[in-house]
Order: structure tokens, then sequence, then C-alpha cells
């Protein structure tokens, strides 16, 4: 499964979309033996609920895996016994977020007109309205990300000094999915591995630093579509979960 392609059957004829699931974290800082998005909830492990979501989406086409080397194993055998009839490809990711990106962009560079999502596999509480929201500005914009707003006051610090208080009005918190162009996520980043100081955490800001003129269309996200980081954030996609059914 690993390089198995897609079949081209009318595909080249329009325009695919296709999901990007970053799939690599190791669950450091919520301190378990077990890679967080293999942790069962509700039955579940947290990459099957994100994947249920994608895989029932009428607008997805394809759906690539990149996940970490250690890994590849136990995401075929889940794939096979959910029987997920989307997903095409399982990728080999890197020590980074960008490296496992770059990952999965490579992999669709023969269709450089696809509208690729790129979305964090362990944000399983994302649903189909967002995704469609993203897919609809790509028809018209190369670029989008979802976004809410902070109701917190932010401080930059330095030294442990507070260095300013920016307006909270004009900031918000960088939530996936981000949808792009193919050519141009892959332009961005091709620009920005030239770059030996090179560090991202998210792919917005790969294109905003590496392709300043390109417009990026931000669309408000749901607060509920939190990426699953701390104990906290388990107990509650396990409430959120258990609501739902």
């Amino acid at each position: 499964m690993g390089n198995k392609l897609v079949s081209k059957t009318n595909l080249k004829s329009r325009i695919m979309t296709i999901a990007l699931l970053l799939a690599g974290g190791s669950g450091a800082r919520l301190k378990t033996e077990t890679p967080k998005q293999f942790i069962r909830v509700c039955g579940k492990t947290i990459i099957e609920h994100t994947l249920d979501v994608f895989e029932q989406h009428a607008q997805i086409d394809e759906i690539i895996v990149v996940i970490h080397a250690q890994f590849v194993e136990v995401m075929e055998k889940i794939v096979q016994s959910a029987g997920y009839k989307k997903i095409k490809r399982i990728l080999k990711g890197g020590t980074e977020r960008q490296e496992s990106s770059w990952v999965g962009i490579k992999a669709c560079r023969e269709y450089p007109e696809a509208n690729l999502i790129i979305h964090d596999a362990v944000r399983p509480l994302i649903d189909a309205e967002t995704i469609t929201k993203v897919v609809t500005v790509l028809e018209k914009y190369h670029a989008v990300t979802i976004a809410i707003p902070t109701s917190d006051t932010i401080y930059t610090v330095e030294r442990e000094r507070i260095k300013g208080v920016p307006d909270r009005k004009q900031l918000m918190r960088a939530q996936t999915p981000q949808g792009f162009k193919q050519h141009i996520i892959q332009k961005a980043y091709q620009y920005a591995f030239q770059d030996k100081n090179f560090l991202a955490t998210d792919d917005c800001s790969v294109v905003a630093k590496y392709l300043p003129t390109e417009p990026i269309v931000v669309v408000k996200g749901k607060e509920q579509n939190v990426k699953i980081t701390h104990m906290e954030d388990l107990y509650f996609l396990e409430k959120i979960l258990q609501t739902q059914r």
C-alpha cells in the first residue's frame, strides 16, 4: 500500500481533492506509551474518528496518511480492519512536521491543480461543514486556513518580561484543515527549503513567508476542533463523542 497510486482513470480530467492527514506525533506531551493518534476513545482510535469524517465526505476523492515509519504497519491494519476505501497511500513521514507535510505534498505532484486539504490527524472533532468551507474557498483562491478568534489577552514576552500586548481583535488561533492548490504549496516549500533556518508549525505560515503576495483566506473555525495535546483534551474528546452518540 505504501506507494501505490490511486487509479488515474478520469481523475486528470477534473480537479481532485486530496486529504493529507499528518499523523507523525509521538504523544510526548501526553506522557503516554501509545502515540496519541492510536489512543482509543469511545471504541475507536483517535485517528479513526478523524478518518471517518474525511472518508464520508463527498468532496474528498483520496486520503493520504503520513505517519512515523515505525507505525506504518499499525496504520495498514487499521485501514484494512475499518474498510476505508479512500486511503490509497500510507507514507513515511519525517522527524519534523514540515518534513511530513512535504512528503505528502510531493506525493501529489502529478496533480498540480489538485486541492490539498492538510489536517492534523489528532483533531478528530473536525466536521463535514468545515471541510466543505475549505474546499469551496479553493474554487477561487489558492490558499485557505481555518482559525478562531482569541478570547484571551496575548503578551509578547522577552526574558520573562512583557514586551508588548497585541490587539487581540487582530489575532486568531490557527487550526486545521488548511487547504492549498498543490502547485502553490509545493512552490512555497521549495523556497522554504532553501532557507537554512526554515522551521514551520503549520503550512499556511510557509506560504505567508515564502510567497508573501499569495492571499490566504481565513475561514472561521469551531472551538471544539481541538488538537489532542494534553490529558484534558482526551477528557473533552470523550465527553463530546458521548454527547454526539
